[in-house]
């Protein structure tokens, strides 16, 4: 018997927030993972620097549209070498 139980019901508005050091290559690797797997245009991001300005938070918010979506975001995300967290 499969008892999996589903969080989220698809579509839903998603915030990501992702980590990694303050700086251009970083906030450029993690938009471009995001509109790889997602439309560009349903995207709206927030970003915030920690106190001491040596870490950046991006937060993307989306549409997201099924489970398998949101675990290949995550993948590829936390696969990549300048993202410290996920969330």
């Amino acid at each position: 018997m499969n008892s999996k139980v589903e969080y989220l019901q698809f579509p839903c508005a998603f915030p990501l927030k992702v980590m990694g050091l303050n700086n251009a290559a970083f906030e450029q690797a993690v938009r471009g993972i995001l509109q790889k797997h997602l439309q560009a245009e349903s995207i709206e991001y927030a970003s915030h620097l920690s106190s001491s300005g040596k870490y950046l938070s991006l937060t993307a918010t989306f549409l997201a549209t099924s489970r398998e979506q949101l675990d290949a975001l995550y993948c590829e995300l936390h696969g990549h070498e300048l993202v410290v967290m996920t969330l």
